[in-house]
Parts: C-alpha cells; sequence; structure tokens
C-alpha cells in the first residue's frame, strides 16, 4: 500500500481521522490524530512531537534526559504499509510511525527505527526473521474503583467461550477486518483470561501487529462495556499473561528454507538455532528488561508459573525461558521456531523483537553453544543441584533486569548511546515510583496502563 491507496482508502470509507501511532519507551501506545483534510500534507511532513516524549514514563511524568525537554521536536512520519481502518471505532483509521528529525534523519530514539536497525544486521548475513506472539489477556468490570474477572471460567473451558462469545466474535471480525492473520483462541488458566494467538509474519510486520492486537483487543471491549487488561499480573491471586513470542530465522536468498530447522537433529532443530539460543540465553538477564519491562513484571516471573523464571531451555519445556516447540506433521518447516516464555506486553515489542535480534545474532556469530537442554521443570531441583548444574534464576525485580541491560555490551550497542539513556531513565523512574507501593497498589496501577 503506498500514500495514494492509503488516501482512496479514506475517501471511500468516509474516514474522518487516522491516528499517527507509536510504542513509547514506557511501552504505551501514542500517538496524534489528523483530520483527513490535512492527511497527504502529514504523510509527508509528518506530525510534529517534543522531544521529551521519549523520557515520558508510564506513570506520566517527565524525566530527566539531556536533550529531552521542552525545546525541540521529531516527527512522526507514518508507514503507508500499516494502514487500517478501525472497525470499532467511527470513521477512524491508523497508521504506526517512525521517529524523524527535523533533517528527514530517523531520530536515534526511535524504537521502530532500531528494529529496523536490527533487521537490516540480519540481512547483512542473508538471514530475515519472522515473529508471532501468543497474546494473553484479562476481560473485567470496573466496580467502585476495582477490577473484578468479568467471569469465573476455567483453563480452556468451552464455558469460557460461550460466556464472552459475542465479545470474542467481535474481536475477530475486527482483527480479519484488519487483515490480521488469526491462529487460535482459547480461554486461559484465570477467570475471563483469554489467549490470542496470531500468524509469524516478517519481523517489522509482527512487531506493528502485536501493537494493532492490543489496541482492537481493548478498543473492542469498551464497546461491551468490558476492561481488556494486558498487565503482567493484574490480579495478584491469579494466573499472569504473558506475550510469548515465536521466532524464527529464515534465508533471504532461499525464501522457504526455515534456518532453525534441520532434520537431523533432535527435534528437527538446527545448530543454527541452538546458536541463537546461546546467544539469548546469555543475554537473557539485559533482554528481559526490554521484554519484561515493567515492575508488576516479576509478579508473573515466578517458578512454577510456566513463564521462564530461570535461565534454561528445553525441548517442549514450558518452564524454561526459551522453549523449542515440537514441530507440526506435514509443516515441518514452517513449525520450527522457538519461544521466549518471560516475556508480556509491558515490553516496547520494537525493543523487544529487536533485543532478542542482537542477542540471537550474537550467539550465532561467537557459536555460542547453550549447552544440554534442560528435561524437567528446573523449581524441581534443590538450591545445591541448581548451582552444580549452572541453572541460575532470572532477574526477580525490574531493577536486577535495568543493571544487567546497563552491563551488557551487546545490547548496549545495539540500541545505542540516546536510546539506550532515554530508555534506561524512563524504567528507573517507573522502578523508584514504585518501590514504595504495595503490590496491590502496582497490580492497580498496572490494570488500566497495558
Amino acid at each position: 500500500m503506498d500514500v495514494q491507496d492509503v488516501l482512496r482508502l479514506t475517501r471511500t470509507e468516509h474516514i474522518r481521522l487516522v491516528r499517527f501511532l507509536y510504542c513509547d519507551n514506557g511501552g504505551i501506545i501514542r500517538g496524534k490524530a489528523t483530520h483527513t483534510s490535512k492527511l497527504l500534507e502529514r504523510m509527508v511532513a509528518g506530525i510534529g512531537q517534543s522531544l521529551a516524549m521519549q523520557a515520558f514514563s508510564g506513570m506520566e511524568q517527565l524525566v530527566p534526559v539531556e536533550g529531552m525537554g521542552p525545546i525541540g521536536e521529531f516527527r512522526l512520519i507514518p508507514d503507508p504499509e500499516t494502514f487500517t481502518l478501525l472497525p470499532y471505532v467511527p470513521a477512524t483509521a491508523s497508521m504506526f510511525c517512525d521517529m524523524v528529525r527535523l533533517d528527514g534523519v530517523p531520530w536515534e530514539a526511535c524504537p521502530r527505527t532500531f528494529l529496523k536497525r536490527m533487521i537490516a544486521r540480519l540481512a547483512e548475513h542473508g538471514i530475515r526473521a519472522e515473529a508471532g506472539v501468543e497474546h494473553e489477556f484479562y476481560l473485567a468490570r470496573r466496580d467502585i474503583g476495582q477490577f473484578t474477572p468479568a467471569d469465573q471460567s476455567l483453563c480452556y473451558s468451552s464455558a469460557g467461550l460461550d460466556e464472552q462469545a459475542d465479545y470474542i466474535n467481535a474481536l475477530l471480525e475486527a482483527l480479519e477486518q484488519q487483515g490480521i492473520s488469526i491462529e487460535l483462541y482459547h480461554t486461559e488458566l484465570g477467570p475471563a483470561q483469554q489467549e490470542l494467538s496470531v500468524s509469524n509474519a516478517p519481523v517489522l510486520q509482527a512487531a506493528d501487529t502485536i501493537c494493532l492486537v492490543r489496541e482492537t483487543v481493548r478498543g473492542v471491549a469498551r464497546t461491551f462495556n468490558l476492561y481488556a487488561s494486558f498487565a503482567p499480573k493484574p490480579f495478584l491471586d491469579q494466573a499472569g499473561s504473558g506475550a510469548h513470542i515465536h521466532f524464527s530465522l529464515w534465508d533471504k536468498g532461499q525464501p522457504h528454507k526455515n534456518l532453525f530447522f534441520d532434520p537431523e537433529e533432535r527435534g528437527g532443530f538446527s545448530q543454527v538455532g541452538r546458536y541463537f539460543v546461546g546467544g539469548l540465553l546469555a543475554h537473557m538477564r539485559g533482554l528481559m528488561a526490554l521484554t519484561c519491562a515493567c515492575p508488576n513484571s516479576y509478579q508473573r516471573v515466578q517458578p512454577r508459573s510456566w513463564s521462564g523464571a530461570y535461565n534454561v531451555y528445553g525441548y517442549d519445556n514450558r518452564e524454561a525461558a526459551v522453549r523449542i516447540p515440537s514441530l507440526f506433521k506435514g509443516r515441518e518447516v514452517l513449525s520450527a521456531n522457538i519461544e521466549l516464555k518471560c516475556s508480556d506486553h509491558s515490553g516496547n515489542p520494537y525493543l523487544a523483537l529487536g533485543g532478542m535480534i542482537a542477542a540471537g545474532l550474537d550467539g550465532i556469530q561467537k557459536r555460542l553453544d547453550p549447552g544440554a537442554p534442560l528435561e524437567m521443570d528446573p523449581a524441581n531441583y534443590s538450591n545445591e543441584e541448581r548451582e552444580l548444574l549452572g541453572i541460575r534464576r532470572l532477574p526477580t525485580s525490574l531493577d536486577e533486569a535495568l543493571n544487567a541491560l546497563e552491563q551488557d555490551a551487546v545490547l548496549r550497542e545495539a540500541l545505542g548511546p540516546l536510546l539506550l539513556k532515554s530508555y534506561l531513565a524512563v524504567k528507573w523512574s517507573e522502578q523508584a515510583y514504585f518501590q514504595d507501593k504495595t503490590p496491590e497498589e502496582e497490580a492497580l496501577s498496572h490494570f488500566s496502563k497495558y
């Protein structure tokens, strides 16, 4: 789709507003909307934003970052390929944007540009990436300032699907209208907890889709007088919600060659794939600052919760940080992938996926072998046994993950000085804000934030 296609669709569909959207360092989807009478010039020149917006935290606080104050602007330049009508609001469409300096050069603090840089690094090695996400979220109602689950459905229960059938149907219809390919839908472990899986896509499109799914899930919920939350642990006594990332690498010169597939290796998983996993494990502690990016995340990442609390990998081991799924008969090449468990929707998807590429590519280049896969739940070992086996607990708090990111030379270099500085400033601010809050206050705050 190009600019003329966008203009034609806005006319034929009688669109009045087009949202120029982006995901910020706090993991919040923000933006401005232009009236379609000004759409052409806005698509060329962009919409102005204060440089300070990349120093704006999820707590609506402006964090001190040099060069990101009240002076100066960047431009939101939309990608026409991301244009979509929004079925849940009248006469409105949206596009996702890059942050561009006034001289037309991509701004170094732009998360979407960061992912593009990592995609280009892969391309230098003749590789492209695909990703898809299992989206977990809760449906709730609000009463006197408190959220309560919208039903009491059980894990995978058909009764739960019946309970929310009208909402589910409207949601899937809205996603289909936006061109999102849906794989699976089911109720999850918590009451009124849902899981939606979408198909793999090229990694930039996958990141855009993550944001679009979040917007659509919540937007459709409002039409049913429901609240949808992607918060990692919105109810402290219930299961957490993840954003499990399924990831694969492909040969750019041979489009149907999955670099993670090798029929001669265990589970059909290649040595290249093992090196990629080795890179993820080597950088996982810092990577979690990008994939589990809020204080509430660490209420979810706990042993025996299927959230990947230990820095290990395994074949179909859902307690490992990285799972190698078993292949599907007749779809062996297509289904070879890895699943990152320690990931949720508080993470900016452009940063999370770009960070995965940087870490995994480092593993490929350095031939980092991940060692033997773990064949059991790591929590079943004693502390002494885990120590002997080298099984290490992943960060148990955001500050621990942020410290690891600051010490990770590969991730620091990939992000670049300005993006790293602004991201860390925002996240340290959020960590400090919740330092003296109770877990209940923290959960309530994150419920509507995500």
